[in-house]
């Protein structure tokens, strides 16, 4: 086993020097580029696709029945388009499904209004209408604790203070990158160093978000109300404190509180009356389902086969999971969409790629990237410990997240031996405004999961589209710009086309 290691780590040092000769140009396909543009262009469904995600399919909550549902679609609609062994393919045992069916809050003393508003996920439902007071409580210290104890019992506590409006955000729209951005973005030579976030000295005296609200249940609790958003009209809430440590318990959901994320201006308006001490009266409900039993959570693939090279493996993808509060068009429905239609594209245009084009909706992303990487490693393996056979058939990886703005260039992800062949394939789409080739890596999306494992993997420089729309609540259709997503399907569409045709896979960057 130990020269077996050795061949791969040797295989993966000569892998940039060998996977494409320094002497060969990478060619352009122009005839297929027309025909993609033209089917991309003048016949293109990537909105009618991301509207049907974003409309009909709704959020998709891993595990959620609509994310269960949408996976459902998604692999009909890869069949439906020609793509071959589509599949819904589980990865992990996920925790249990957690759904909301019905939410309702209202403001009804000093004055009626009502609330905007969401329950985190994994978190318990109320006992039917419940109407209560309510009372401050955004305390952070264990010392505040003597403070409240015995004054919460069936309170609402609002347990942040209130929060601070970014009345800039009122006016993001879609916010295209200069020319001076683009060209900072290609001048940068290093690759930026991972920045060490400094450890912090615990506090013995603050408390986890856990303790509190442990406290408010031993106290009696009926309801907590939270605000983590700075942009109007968003609110914007995740999962119960604790979730990923407990992998979406059961036990521990049915045993929580209701958590509510509200929308800053209700919350702040409550904060400030209270604080006024003039008493506040809220009416809330909220009915959650939660499953019986762990369930694994599933990706869903499909493919476009290759011809003499069919063993070998080219993927374009985008997570199609999302939070549960919209259904998060931008994040990341409409990189879902682009890559089904390029896929679609290929298939209308009678392609016959070389490798096998792989197209893979990811679940898992928001919660840590999950789908993503335990499929890396499912297939291809750990370097660092023993890879499998596809590892050395793997090409490339293609990803959409950031948004729906357009592409204006990609990011290398320090991978150097790259940027000769995007050179060549970024020149038909000049006119698009896709110029930037830029040394710098981004994070936090599922092309992470392919690059850790020494595979090629990029992520595309978008434009940037709002400001308060991903997350929240506010993440629907009508935020998506039409054209942008054409023209990214377009780019991806022959990105893909091209690695599939290429005479010699992308070459690798050397692991550290």
């Amino acid at each position: 086993m130990k020269n077996f290691h050795k061949t791969v780590w040797t295989f993966l040092v000569l892998l940039p020097l060998t996977a494409l000769s320094m002497n060969e140009t990478p060619n352009v396909d122009w005839a297929m580029v027309a025909k993609i543009r033209e089917q991309g262009f003048q016949r293109s469904q990537v909105m009618e696709i991301a509207g049907y995600i974003s409309d009909v399919l709704g959020a998709r909550l891993t595990l959620s029945a609509d994310m269960k549902k949408a996976q459902a679609w998604a692999k009909g609609f890869m069949e439906k388009i020609g793509l071959e062994n589509a599949a819904i393919e589980p990865f992990m045992d996920y925790g249990v499904a957690w759904d909301n069916e019905y939410f309702s809050l209202h403001m009804l003393e000093p004055d009626y209004q009502p609330l905007v508003g969401f329950p985190l996920s994994h978190t318990s439902g109320t006992r039917g209408k419940v109407i209560c007071r309510a009372v401050i409580a955004d305390f952070q210290t264990k010392a505040d604790l003597d403070i409240l104890r015995g004054r919460l019992k069936d309170c609402a506590v609002l347990a942040t203070p209130p929060a601070a409006i970014d009345l800039a955000a009122l006016s993001q729209g879609v916010t295209r990158r200069t020319e001076e951005e683009l060209k900072r973005l290609e001048e940068a030579v290093v690759p930026p160093s991972p920045r060490l976030k400094p450890q912090a000295v615990p506090n013995p005296n603050l408390l986890r978000p856990e303790e509190k609200i442990d406290f408010f249940k031993s106290e009696g609790v009926a309801v907590i109300l939270q605000c983590e958003s700075g942009f109007p009209g968003a609110v914007r809430g995740y999962a119960r404190p604790g979730t990923r440590d407990d992998h979406w318990s059961r036990e521990k959901s049915l045993n929580t509180l209701p958590i509510l994320a509200v929308t800053p201006e209700h919350y702040n308006r409550m904060y400030r009356i209270l604080k006024r001490n003039i008493p506040v009266t809220i009416e809330v409900e909220v009915r959650n389902r939660i499953g019986e039993a762990v369930e694994k959570a599933c990706n869903v693939t499909g493919e476009l086969p290759g011809t003499d090279l069919k063993d070998e493996v080219v993927m374009i993808g985008a997570h199609f999971d999302s939070w549960h509060a919209s259904p998060n068009a931008s994040d990341d429905a409409a990189g879902c969409a682009v890559a089904l239609e390029a896929a679609r594209i290929l298939k209308a245009i009678g392609a016959h790629p070389r490798r096998t084009i792989r197209v893979a909706l990811w679940a898992g992303e928001e919660q840590g990237i999950y789908g993503s990487k335990e499929y890396v490693l499912q297939h291809f393996g750990d370097p660092k410990k023993q890879v499998t056979a596809d590892y050395e058939k793997f090409s490339v990886y293609f990803n959409q997240d950031y948004g729906a703005g357009q592409y204006r260039g990609i990011y290398l992800q320090g991978n150097e031996h790259a940027r000769r062949i995007f050179a060549e394939w970024i020149k038909p789409f000049s006119d698009l405004g896709l110029t930037a080739i830029s040394i710098q890596s981004v994070g936090s999306t599922d092309h992470v999961s392919f690059d850790a494992a020494g595979l090629p993997a990029f992520q595309f420089i978008q434009d940037r589209v709002g400001g308060t729309a991903g997350h929240t609540n506010l993440d629907f259709f009508d935020t998506l710009p039409a054209e942008d997503l054409m023209k990214n399907a377009v780019i991806m569409a022959s990105f893909a086309y091209h690695a599939a045709m290429s005479e010699a896979r992308i070459p690798r960057k050397i692991l550290q």
